[in-house]
């Protein structure tokens, strides 16, 4: 089997991001999700501006040409803000459990840009892995509580639109990304490419603290020393190191694949969910796990 970068990269970002999910947890319910999106993204471009200087001798990506900075720009804005602002929004309309299910076609949208923007195709192999990876996710979530999942016929339908714009959103970005970093050996560097990224997200979200008026929650979020401690750990492992390999994966490979695999956090998180928060492990869980090491494989495959 060739282990190409682009899939180990896709594989890296999943395993960051279920630590993300762990310690976001924990500081979400502290400090709410809006000062966490902002903060997480103050932090994680703090780090990624130290590893530029440490690295390249830049804090910030100044040497990448205007047309990078503005794709990177879109991706930051597409995938940060958009994405993650419908998703959450669909959490509070029809709650996590069909959220989660719903944006799981997110690498059904990255094929179809990918293929529209790089001529990108999969193989019967891709195809097949996909199917696979998808099902699993889909049995893993299935049955899952969600919180409190009650509601009108109008709540669901916006809370379903959401969910699909924040698929949209998330492929969206991971496509305009690689637009911007570009792929081959004249690739950037894809932790300066996440920091103008980042950049761009954290401006939207500032944006938006800024039209809520939400300054006042950021103040009482900074004095949460736990709080803040579980946010810079999440942004560590999410939008410096995950975000990264995100990059790094769809610069080296299919942008389809790349995010099938990244999408496979669910089935990840179910042995530190045990483990954490002595929660049961169900049959189904077990079954869509075997599943989804399956459908990985055929994706590594292809």
């Amino acid at each position: 089997m060739h282990l190409s970068l682009g899939s180990l990269a896709a594989l890296g970002t999943a395993v960051a991001w279920t630590g993300t999910s762990i310690v976001f947890e924990y500081a979400a319910k502290r400090i709410g999700s809006l000062a966490l999106n902002f903060l997480r993204l103050v932090v994680a471009f703090l780090f990624l501006g130290i590893y530029g200087l440490l690295s390249r001798g830049l804090f910030l990506p100044i040497d990448a040409p205007a047309s990078a900075w503005l794709w990177l720009a879109a991706s930051g804005l597409v995938g940060f803000v958009l994405g993650d602002l419908c998703l959450f929004q669909a959490y509070i309309d029809i709650g996590a459990r069909l959220s989660l299910l719903v944006y799981a076609t997110t690498p059904i949208f990255t094929a179809v840009f990918g293929f529209i923007a790089f001529g990108e195709r999969l193989s019967a192999v891709g195809v097949l892995g996909m199917t696979v990876t998808l099902g699993a996710i889909a049995l893993v979530l299935y049955g899952k509580k969600g919180g409190d999942e009650r509601h009108d016929s109008s709540r669901r339908v916006r809370g379903l639109l959401l969910a699909i714009g924040g698929a949209l959103g998330q492929a969206g970005g991971l496509v305009l990304g690689k637009l911007g970093a570009g792929s081959g050996s004249g690739a950037m560097d894809p932790f300066a490419g996440t920091q103008a990224r980042v950049l761009a997200g954290m401006l939207g979200f500032a944006l938006i603290v800024a039209a809520t008026r939400s300054w006042r929650g950021l103040g009482v979020a900074l004095r949460d020393g736990k709080a803040l401690i579980s946010l810079s750990a999440g942004a560590f492992l999410g939008p410096f190191l995950g975000v990264s390999l995100s990059l790094l994966a769809v610069q080296s490979g299919n942008t389809g694949i790349a995010s099938a695999i990244m999408s496979i956090t669910p089935v990840l998180i179910i042995a530190p969910s045990t483990l954490v928060f002595k929660e049961k492990v169900t049959l189904r869980e077990i079954m869509g796990a075997i599943a989804a090491v399956g459908g990985v494989f055929l994706l590594f495959l292809a």
